[in-house]
Parts: structure tokens; sequence; C-alpha cells
């Protein structure tokens, strides 16, 4: 790259995200009910110096109040137009209260089927139903 090139040059922005499917002893998936998109699968952001894995945990614990452990990543949905990567694991709760916070109106454990017609924004019912679905992990989706 000439030092002209080099001078416009601006890096890429991309945002990575993490996700969990976190499902309790009775099969029941916890979702939160965010103030923007509805009911959703806990996760955020991952900030800089963070691990993805423990973006996924954190995001639960801040959103949820639910401590958990990662079992097993699920694959990755990318939304190419707006440069974002998120990452999908399946995790189990292993302590923690329900608690809302800023960022979930409502937090609870939900039936599957359940849990599946509540959630409604954009493809978001579709990461949850490939997590469930073990034979197709790892799974990549660009949309």
């Amino acid at each position: 790259m000439n030092s002209e090139a080099h001078a416009n040059y601006t890096p890429p922005k991309h945002i990575v995200s993490a996700a969990t499917i976190v499902m309790n002893d009775q099969k029941e998936i916890l979702l939160i009910k965010g103030p923007k998109r509805g009911w959703e699968m806990p996760g955020g952001q991952v900030e800089i110096g963070e691990s993805i894995t423990d973006a996924a945990i954190r995001e639960t614990k801040e959103e949820t109040g639910i401590d958990v452990e990662i079992v097993n990543f699920c694959g990755i949905f990318q939304n190419v137009d707006n440069s974002i990567c998120n990452t999908l694991f399946i995790a189990n709760p292993v302590g923690g209260i329900l608690t809302t916070s800023s960022e979930s109106l409502e937090v609870g454990f939900f039936p599957i089927k359940e849990a599946l017609e509540m959630v409604t924004y954009k493809n978001f019912r579709q990461r949850i139903e490939y997590c469930l679905n073990k034979e197709d992990h790892p799974f990549y989706v660009a949309f």
C-alpha cells in the first residue's frame, strides 16, 4: 500500500457478540425481554481484551442474574451488511437468581415450544432453533 493509500485507509469496524441458549433441568430456555427487540436469548458485545466465552458468561449474568457454564459452541450468524458476527453457545445454569437489569425488562425460563413462539425479532428464533439441533453444529449463517 503506498503512503497516500495508507493515509486514507480506515481499518474495518466489526462487532462480535456472544449469546447463550441456557437450558435448565426442566428443559426450559432462559429468555430476556429487552426494551427494543422483545424476547430473546441473553447476550451482547464482546469487549476489548475479553474472550468470546467470557463475554457470553458475563452478558448472561448481567442481563439475567444467572451464572452459567459454557457447554458447547453452536455456530455463528453473520450480518454481512452491518459487520456483526453473533456467536452462539449452549450453557448450563450453575447459580445466581433471576434478576432483571437495564437491558432486561423481564427474565425467565420457558418451555422450548413457548419460548420459540415468544421470540419474534428478525432471525433470533432461527438462531435458537439452530442451537437446539446439535446435528447442525457448528453452523455458519450469513445474511
